[in-house]
Formats: structure tokens, C-alpha cells, sequence
């Protein structure tokens, strides 16, 4: 993908030092919060957090809960002990019992499978051949009992929209204890999406979409892991498939929100950004013109579903006034 390549060297830098200034200037806070997963995304972060202050001034949060994959956590260890940073666990599965997380979600699985058990693991995916048709974005639920077959069944709306809504409140936990150990230790949050999440809407608003600096946002996957190898972030987590660690079944972010393949659709997203034909977009990925149109009508398609979530608060008039200086 030699479209991506970039000078890790000097991308660093840049990102470092725009860490730095806000800041010092924005913010006016000592250090940065990173929420560890043990992924590519959070480690890269936390490594150029580190590039730009120091070990001292960056700390790091593990936050498990029921169904987190125990490799998140002992990767995300294994880095902070690389990097030398101060870190802390939090088990956000009591929060999430009180809000009923499970529950919420569990009932909602029920209305579609009736003998569905607690015990039961579950996750969401898109069809298999996402690219054969225009119904890219169809969800089915998939469900399987401890030591039977995986069963897979279409979801209506409502249930998917219940299942969604329960399951963030993972994300939005994990936000809330990121900003307790950011207003307590007079830090600032970062947020770790990489462009292809930022620019499909691939986040949860009010939970992982909400940081003060997002300092890879610009970078597509696979420039990530081009500064992941700069920063010597360990193969072990390099090699790790992006998952969404969200769901009780192993589940990838391909499975269950993209196209493509990461890597594939890095080259379709770039391309189309850069307003390249689509016939030579499909070179250089290895599809057919008929999968990148598809690809293209799906970007577009999330890119409008999920405008909302990056949006600002709206107010009906300006609040804070232009100029606030005091007039003689």
C-alpha cells in the first residue's frame, strides 16, 4: 500500500509536538490519560504521549469488565511496563451490574432468541459477503450457547437499537473513569481513534468519541502501524486483529462495522479522498470497480448516519461573546 507510506520520523515529531503545546497552551494541564485496550490504536497513543513528556506525566488506565478478552489487559500491561508509565485498574463491571448493561442488553437478545441464557455468548456482524450486494449494512446476531454451535439470526430495529444503546454504556464508563483520574491528577485525556473510526462514525458519543486531544485521527490504520514499528510498540500487540472488545464472542471491528478488511479499505478511503478514479483505487487494492463502488456508496452512507456524533452541542444564541475585553 505504498499510497500510505509515510515518514514515521517526522509524523512523530508533529504529533509530539502538537501534544505538547495544547497542552501547555489550551488545556494548561501537566500530563495526558490514556485508557489502555492492548490494540495498536491505544498503544501508539500512549507511546507518542510518552515521546512528548516523558513516563512521568502519562498514566495509563485499564478498565476490564465481564466479557473483556483477558489479552486486553495483559497487553496493555506489557506496554506500560515498556514505557515505564504509572497506571491503574479500574473494573468497571460493578458500574455497568448497576446500570444494567447486561440486562438491557440480554432482554433485547431474548425478544429474537427466547431460549437465550445469560451464560449465552453473543456478539453483532454484518453478512459475509458484504460487498455482493447493497446491503452492507444489515445486522444479524449471533449467539451460542457454553460448548454448542454458533447460531446466527437477522435483528429488527428495535432490538438492534437496544443491544447498541446497552452496550455503550461500556464505552461510556470507560470515559467516565478516564476523565476521575484526569481531574484528579490535573491531566487531560487522550482519545485514541484512528481515521478510518473518526472518519465513519465508529465510536460511541459521550464514551470514546469524547477526549480533548485525538491525536492519530488524521492517520489511517495502516500509517498507525508504520508508527507503531518507529515507536517499538511489541509485535505482540501489532499482530493482535483489531477487535472491538465490546461483545462476549470474539469479534472483529471487520466482522462488525467496515466493508473491508482495514487495510484494503484504507486504500479505498484514501483514494476517494483524494478524489482518485475508482478504477485505480481498485488496482492498487486488489478489487473489483464493483466492490469499491459498493465500498464508496457505504463510506458515503456512514459518513451521513453518523454526522450526528460529531457534531457540538447547538445553542439558540452565542453565549460567550466575541471580544470580552473591558472597555474604558
Amino acid at each position: 500500500m505504498t499510497s500510505l507510506a509515510v515518514d514515521p520520523a517526522s509524523a512523530t515529531e508533529r504529533i509530539v509536538e502538537a501534544l505538547r503545546r495544547h497542552l501547555a497552551d489550551d488545556f494548561k494541564r501537566k500530563g495526558y490519560v490514556v485508557g489502555l485496550s492492548g490494540g495498536v490504536d491505544s498503544s501508539v497513543s500512549v507511546a507518542l504521549a510518552v515521546r512528548a513528556l516523558g513516563p512521568k506525566k502519562v498514566f495509563g488506565l485499564f478498565m476490564p469488565e465481564h466479557e473483556s478478552d483477558p489479552d486486553s489487559l495483559r497487553l496493555g500491561k506489557m506496554l506500560a511496563d515498556y514505557l515505564g508509565i504509572e497506571t491503574a485498574i479500574e473494573n468497571i463491571a460493578p458500574i455497568l451490574d448497576g446500570a444494567a448493561c447486561y440486562r438491557r442488553r440480554n432482554e433485547a437478545i431474548r425478544r429474537v432468541v427466547p431460549e437465550f441464557r445469560d451464560d449465552w455468548g453473543c456478539k453483532l456482524v454484518l453478512p459475509n459477503d458484504k460487498l455482493q450486494s447493497d446491503l452492507i449494512n444489515v445486522t444479524y446476531l449471533v449467539v451460542q450457547p457454553p460448548g454448542g454451535e454458533m447460531r446466527r439470526v437477522r435483528l429488527p430495529a428495535p432490538e438492534y437499537r437496544q443491544i447498541v444503546a446497552a452496550s455503550n454504556f461500556k464505552q461510556r464508563v470507560r470515559k467516565m473513569m478516564e476523565y476521575y483520574h484526569a481531574d484528579r491528577l490535573h491531566y487531560a485525556v487522550i482519545g485514541t481513534p484512528n481515521r478510518l473510526e473518526y472518519d465513519q462514525g465508529f465510536f460511541v458519543k459521550g464514551g470514546d468519541g469524547l477526549a480533548d486531544i485525538k491525536p492519530i485521527a488524521h492517520l489511517y490504520k495502516t500509517q498507525v502501524y508504520q508508527l507503531a514499528e518507529y515507536l517499538g510498540v511489541p509485535r505482540a500487540i501489532t499482530s493482535r486483529p483489531p477487535t472491538t472488545d465490546t461483545f462476549s464472542l470474539p469479534q472483529s471491528q471487520e466482522e462488525f462495522y467496515y466493508s473491508l478488511p482495514t487495510r484494503k479499505l484504507d486504500v479505498v478511503l484514501s483514494g476517494f479522498n483524494e478524489g482518485r478514479s475508482v478504477k485505480s483505487i481498485a488496482a492498487e487494492a486488489g478489487l473489483s470497480v464493483e466492490q469499491v463502488e459498493r465500498s464508496i456508496r457505504d463510506v458515503q452512507q456512514k459518513r451521513q448516519t453518523t454526522r450526528y456524533l460529531h457534531m457540538s452541542p447547538w445553542v439558540i444564541e452565542p453565549v460567550i461573546p466575541e471580544t470580552t475585553e473591558v472597555s474604558a
